[in-house]
């Protein structure tokens, strides 16, 4: 009989535990955006045609294009998707909440991921500050599953702000990025930051909008920390106007393995919701 107690307070332990909102892992992600967000600089400025001077041609046609001549340069930027396709394995796929903030005065990003494995919550923090970068998943909000860092982390979290620079174009415009023109639709970019550099290249449509990158600079890198070389792509895709400017409904990740391309993020195709601030 006392067995069966402990037993029945253990489970009913762990349930109340499941319902309850908060987590570590959603209380780090919390202090550190919020720590960024208190040590951030307002900017008081609008994107201008003085910025642009010295950008390859097909950078400039897309702040023109997209609207954003005129409208004020955003300190950081948070975007949210629901309902994700994410690859965790190669025989597992499930549906993630991801929430990121990017920052622009130092390229930082952090994004918190909610989903669930058999009915048990599961939670990911992929962040970078500092120049250190890490993926760290939690399962039953209290039992680690992974935690990868390192070097291979560090440069492959700064290749993704530069990815993903024109959706919070201000960083496009920033000193630790670097622009060479290669024709009417292509252009390389470099970002240098804490010692790190990584390169790739935008391809741009008929419109002006970003509309890909690609890099070989990103490492695959799974649950067990297995590390995997690999082409990297970012796609941009189904770009709306949002008061007056153009910023891309959907957003996906791409790995390009010998044995094939693998959409590891969101191949259902979720819209993607960016504010300003």
């Amino acid at each position: 009989m006392w067995i069966l107690i402990v037993i029945m307070v253990f489970v009913a332990g762990i349930f109340i535990l499941f319902q309850y909102p908060g987590s570590k892992t959603m209380s780090d992600f919390r202090e550190s955006v919020d720590n960024r967000i208190a040590n951030t600089q307002k900017q008081t400025d609008v994107f201008a045609e003085a910025d642009l001077v010295g950008l390859p041609a097909p950078v400039q046609r897309f702040f023109r294009s997209c609207g954003y001549l005129g409208t004020p340069k955003m300190s950081y930027m948070k975007a949210a998707f629901r309902n994700v396709d994410f690859i965790l394995s190669e025989k597992q796929t499930i549906k993630i909440d991801y929430t990121q903030y990017n920052f622009v005065e130092k390229p930082e990003r952090f994004a918190y991921i909610r989903s669930s494995l058999y009915c048990i919550p599961f939670e990911g923090l992929d962040s970078y500050g500092n120049g250190f970068g890490s993926m760290k998943g939690t399962l039953g909000k209290v039992i680690p599953l992974f935690n990868q860092q390192g070097e291979s982390m560090n440069k492959s979290s700064l290749i993704t702000i530069l990815a993903e620079c024109f959706i919070v174009p201000n960083v496009a415009l920033q000193n630790y990025i670097s622009w060479e023109g290669i024709d009417d639709t292509h252009a390389k970019a470099t970002i240098s930051y804490y010692g790190i550099s990584a390169s790739g290249v935008f391809t741009f449509n008929e419109n002006g909008e970003a509309i890909s990158f690609q890099t070989s600079d990103r490492t695959s890198i799974d649950m067990s920390g297995s590390v995997r070389e690999a082409e990297w792509s970012a796609i941009y895709s189904d770009y709306m106007n949002n008061n007056g400017i153009r910023q891309p409904r959907v957003l996906k990740s791409i790995w390009h393995y010998v044995e094939g391309d693998c959409v590891y993020f969101n191949e259902n195709e979720s819209e993607v919701v960016i504010k300003y601030y």
